[in-house]
């Protein structure tokens, strides 16, 4: 039996006495059981509302959503702890070998590297990861170039005077926004592009298949790299790799406190672009149709559209070349809807400029805002070393799916 096969088998075998020990659990703590779903929609009811509030009204509401959590936690574990550990035990090495079996091995062929490969790098970036990991000492071993982009240096330039200087291959290595400025000029002369995970998140790198924990290992892409074709995304002429965010997220990003301290800015903003009564923002947009939609509290434009809400693969892309934009729309407070979209193009409209999150970078645009995907716009080499597919490339939709994706494997 194959190790991906006997990893199916274990999965389906821990999910089926998860679910059979949850299930004999809930009926013998009845009526508790009812009383601890209770409480755990109260605190996320609780939760939602605190979030939408400042001062003491948020932190009594939050402080509320934590009591209600730990009550339910303290009831369920205070009558049989032993079963409630063997159902949470066995759907976490569930979902781990549910992984296993999934991750399908990427083979990668190698192609000649480039004549003159060059390195665009910012010390500053993650936290100065570029210096942290020698990136330049190491770019010079490998025979690439290594240029610094210091303060004041205009990134477009300094990408287009190193391809105008006969450089055949571009890495960067930085964050996300820096990484779409020079994939746009790798893909505009048509000469492969490398990411290097020097940023602070490296969301591109994630769905490209690079290993972010391996910065240096990502320069082997010039070294010995395979090359595959990628997608590119714009608006109103700039282009961008990860997603361009509108409303909440959007506003949050322009705050001066945003990169030091995320979640509690994102949660500041949200009365603010909520307001206390739930009122969605004033933004629509329009699909390829002419149909018209609410943008709602937060509207989300990807490149290519994202997993959400998923519990294995959430937060990544599974394609980087489905020539489409994700659209992803979170509703008004009243409602705290997700919908999803996957269009070709799309049109957003407003009042005045508006304040927009490019790649995570803080701009104002002004409307209307069109966007659309370039296909296969950008060559783009990985080191054979990494795995050259998104983590969600071969995750099933849903639950459901992931059953009938690991029973399919396990018959085998």
């Amino acid at each position: 039996m194959s190790m991906r096969r006997l990893a199916a088998v274990a999965a389906l075998g821990l999910a089926v006495v998860s679910v059979v020990v949850g299930v004999i659990t809930a009926v013998t703590l009845f009526p508790r059981g009812l009383i601890v779903l209770g409480l755990l929609a109260a605190a996320l009811a609780a939760g939602w509302q605190g979030a939408l509030r400042l001062g003491v009204m948020r932190w009594l509401l939050l402080g509320l959503a934590a009591a209600a959590l730990a009550a339910g936690l303290v009831l369920l574990l205070g009558r049989d702890p032993v079963a409630i550990i063997v159902v949470v035990a066995c759907a976490i090495g569930a979902l781990a070998l549910a992984r296993a079996a999934f991750a399908v091995p990427v083979t990668l062929t190698a192609l000649p590297r480039p004549e003159r490969p060059v390195l665009i790098f910012n010390p500053r970036s993650g936290g100065g990861k570029a210096e942290r990991f020698h990136i330049a000492e190491e770019a010079r071993r490998r025979g690439i170039e290594p240029i610094e982009l210091a303060p004041g240096t205009d990134l477009v330039k300094l990408v287009d005077d190193a391809i105008a200087g006969g450089a055949d291959g571009i890495a960067m290595a930085g964050g996300d926004g820096s990484q779409a400025v020079v994939a746009a000029a790798a893909a505009r002369a048509g000469i492969p592009y490398a990411c290097i995970p020097a940023g602070t998140r490296n969301h591109f790198a994630l769905d490209l298949g690079v290993d972010r924990e391996d910065v240096v290992g990502a320069l082997d892409a010039f070294v010995h790299g395979a090359e595959r074709r990628v997608d590119l995304a714009e608006v109103n002429g700039r282009v961008f790799v990860n997603n361009v965010s509108l409303g909440l997220y959007a506003d949050a990003v322009q705050h001066t406190g945003y990169r030091a301290a995320k979640l509690r800015t994102l949660l500041d903003t949200v009365p603010e672009v909520a307001g206390r009564n739930g009122d969605a923002p004033a933004l629509r947009w329009r699909d390829p149709t002419g149909l018209t939609y609410d943008g709602g509290l937060a509207l989300l434009i990807s490149n290519n559209p994202y997993r959400l809400g998923r519990a294995m693969g959430s937060g990544t892309r599974p394609r980087l070349d489905s020539a489409s934009l994700g659209v992803a729309v979170m509703g008004s407070a009243g409602h705290g809807l997700l919908q999803l979209w996957t269009l070709p193009a799309v049109e957003v409209e407003g009042n005045g400029s508006l304040p927009v999150g490019i790649d995570g970078e803080a701009v104002m645009l002004a409307p209307p805002l069109r966007f659309v995907s370039h296909p296969a716009a950008l060559r783009v080499r990985i080191s054979t070393s990494h795995p050259g597919r998104s983590p969600a490339a071969t995750l099933p939709d849903n639950a459901w799916a992931g059953v009938r994706a690991l029973a399919r494997i396990a018959l085998r």
